[in-house]
């Protein structure tokens, strides 16, 4: 009979006293009983060493788990995130290492991976409320140098010493001269910051920038600003983001970054130092001797030849009379109608403009671009705007 049909426990129990009768060859009665020969001796050595109860169903938990948490590091990280609910593993993992610093710590991934199911109520994601669309136009074709400059890193790798690099390299998109390749240590904002303020005072201000949506250059926040892109904005650039998950609409920009690696990381340098040597010569090749078929066998050198606006730091902004000014504080909040409402800690320092939408609602603005709306009824910050790409047809 089919175990599944009745109890499985009293299944069990009949087997095994029948087994104990011996009356029938112990083949032929686990087939009557729809079982296996070895899960017949199974239950019938429970039942001689435990009796009844060694027949009921087991945990098949193992009795060691290797890759469990031990309960000290569970209390430990628990408490402190407790106490710092907004800390992530990599906070929690160095306060640990000061804390116990001859103790093995487990990874920052094993903290990360821990922490929901330690902490589930801190690390619940609220939903984002979004304001009103805004349209984003299509992406500006250049018509002479300076136009657009195009900017990302390319892939990192180590060098031969196990130093990591990340390539930072800055291009016109109209000529397609390589304004930079510098072999950074990170993709941090100041270094990359630098970067562009020698080269905005060699080369002049362009009109346009088109990056990607990551750090340094873009964020998640209104907009996808970044502190790096709000600077670029203040001295007077407008700030092109490519659509997530599309780099063609930077596929000259991603199709020099496949020259650039073949011939200067494969394989790589001994040391950043070298791989800067080797990324500066592989630039003046091709600006100034590789022919480019989309300049008609010209090369870059011979194209750009820019006429460059003056490079002379950030502008105040202004705006129109009707809008209230608010002042970004360090931690990306304003002031409003006796709250604070957080806004974005890109724009901190900046001054943001709000005017009335309708009732109860504000529109919140950094120059001429619209970041979203407040709402009196809302206790949190900013709903961003949502924007919507257009395209040419």
């Amino acid at each position: 009979m089919p175990w599944k049909i009745s109890s499985v426990f009293r299944e069990r129990l009949r087997f095994v006293r029948a087994a104990l009768k011996l009356r029938q060859d112990f083949s032929a009665l686990c087939r009557h009983f729809g079982i296996s020969r070895q899960s017949g001796y199974t239950w019938l050595h429970r039942f001689q060493r435990e009796g009844p109860t060694g027949l009921r169903d087991r945990s098949r938990q193992p009795r060691s788990s290797p890759k469990r948490l031990p309960a000290f590091w569970q209390q430990a990280i628990r408490k402190l995130r407790q106490r710092r609910k907004h800390w992530g593993a990599k906070k929690i993992h160095g306060l640990l290492r000061r804390q116990f610093p001859r103790r093995q710590l487990p990874a920052v991934r094993t903290i990360a991976k821990w922490l929901p199911r330690l902490c589930p109520a801190s690390v619940r994601r609220r939903h984002t409320r979004h304001g009103p669309p805004v349209s984003v136009p299509p992406l500006t074709v250049p018509t002479a140098p300076n136009h657009v400059w195009t900017a990302d890193f390319k892939g990192d790798f180590r060098t031969g010493d196990g130093a990591r690099c990340y390539p930072l390299t800055v291009r016109d998109l109209f000529s397609r001269w390589v304004l930079a390749v510098r072999v950074l240590p990170d993709t941090r904002q100041p270094a990359v910051r630098r970067v562009f303020g020698r080269l905005f005072q060699r080369h002049g201000l362009p009109r346009v920038i088109r990056v990607d949506n990551g750090p340094p250059f873009g964020s998640t926040g209104a907009q996808g600003l970044s502190v790096l892109s709000v600077w670029w904005r203040t001295l007077g650039l407008a700030v092109e983001f490519i659509r997530p998950g599309h780099p063609e609409e930077n596929g000259a920009h991603e199709q020099m970054h496949r020259d650039l690696k073949r011939a200067t990381a494969r394989p790589p340098a001994a040391h950043p130092a070298a791989q800067q040597r080797r990324s500066d010569r592989w630039r003046n090749d091709y600006n100034t001797v590789r022919p480019h078929e989309g300049l008609g066998g010209r090369r870059p050198a011979e194209v750009y030849h820019p006429r460059p606006r003056r490079y002379h730091g950030a502008q105040p902004v202004r705006y129109p009379r009707g809008w209230a000014v608010r002042q970004v504080r360090s931690n990306g909040q304003i002031k409003w109608r006796g709250k604070f409402r957080f806004i974005g800690e890109a724009l901190a320092g900046q001054p943001v403009a709000l005017r009335r939408r309708e009732p109860g609602i504000y529109t919140v603005r950094f120059q001429n671009l619209p970041l979203g709306t407040l709402h009196d009824r809302d206790t949190g910050g900013l709903r961003p705007v949502r924007r919507l790409r257009h395209h040419k047809t």
